[in-house]
């Protein structure tokens, strides 16, 4: 962490084009990512001290679209580190750096979290058919584990069977689902949101969520 750091310290943005300077910031924030220096919630406290640190050199950025594109940031970082030489598949920033084009130029690059997945090594631009495209729970399931704890990971697995593509529901409903208690079911409804796993429901009655498409 100190090294990676004093690097960043002694780095001069000075006379460096924005893709060059959006290239650097990417390897910068992969590379912190990738120590864990946060510890538990490592990707969300990373995104906060990101956005900070942005905000030092001059860019007017939010936490909108860290919270509305979640998982793909994270699934961006996990790419920017992940090699698997064998099947020919190599760690690319090219994920990450549209995540910041978006954020720090206002582009909008396709952000589709089925972009990053390794199992079908392809790449869509067309937004997937939300009353067709059924969920692939094996791509889902590897990403649940590598964030949350076993037990939570496997209710947030049953839930995602039991409430398919953009199925609406809400605590009663995750109560009778996996068998919970409210303020169980309650803490478990903020963490998925939290982590960008689902998202809030308007229009259907207060508390109402559903999962987000990956």
């Amino acid at each position: 962490m100190d090294y990676d750091f004093s690097e960043e310290k002694k780095f001069s943005y000075k006379n460096l084009s924005m893709d060059e300077i959006i290239h650097h910031l990417a390897l910068f924030v992969s590379r912190l990512w990738q120590i864990h220096v946060f510890g538990e919630g490592n990707t969300r406290t990373t995104a906060v001290f990101f956005i900070k640190y942005l905000r030092t050199l001059g860019f007017d950025v939010t936490n909108d679209i860290f919270a509305e594109n979640a998982w793909y940031f994270r699934n961006s970082l996990v790419r920017e580190n992940y090699n698997d030489l064998k099947n020919g598949i190599h760690e690319t920033m090219e994920f990450l750096e549209a995540f910041l084009r978006n954020l720090l130029l206002n582009e909008n690059h396709p952000l589709h979290n089925r972009t990053l997945h390794i199992s079908g090594t392809f790449k869509e631009t067309e937004k997937p058919d939300i009353e067709t495209a059924k969920p692939d729970i094996d791509d889902l399931k590897s990403d649940i584990e590598a964030v949350f704890q076993p037990k939570t990971a496997s209710h947030i697995l049953k839930l995602r069977e039991a409430f398919p593509g953009q199925t609406i529901f809400g605590r009663s409903d995750v109560m009778k689902a996996i068998d919970l208690k409210a303020s169980r079911a309650s803490d478990l409804l903020k963490e998925m949101v939290e982590h960008g796993v689902t998202e809030p429901v308007t229009g259907h009655g207060k508390g109402k969520y559903r999962f987000r498409q990956q």
